[in-house]
């Protein structure tokens, strides 16, 4: 009755290199996630040598940059037909 108890380990297969890619891809991304929610959780010091120009608030005028309008002369203006009932 002993003699038919086999106790070896089973056999696993060595992985493969696709394995291995996507197990330390998988390790890399979540490392990666990781960081990208520390970074917005935990506030970053500023710097004090930076200029005090890039304090200021930018108003509406100075963000905006009005669009010049070319003039369109190949538009043609569109026909206007009536709603058949």
């Amino acid at each position: 009755m002993a003699a038919e108890l086999d106790f070896s380990p089973p056999e696993i297969p060595e992985p493969t290199f696709m394995e291995n890619v996507l197990r330390y891809g998988l390790f890399f991304g979540a490392i990666f996630q990781l960081i990208c929610v520390l970074a917005i959780i935990l506030p970053v010091s500023k710097s004090h040598k930076t200029d005090s120009d890039s304090f200021e608030p930018k108003t509406s005028e100075t963000v905006k940059k009005p669009k010049a309008t070319a003039p369109q002369i190949s538009k043609k203006p569109k026909k206007e037909t009536k709603k058949k009932r």
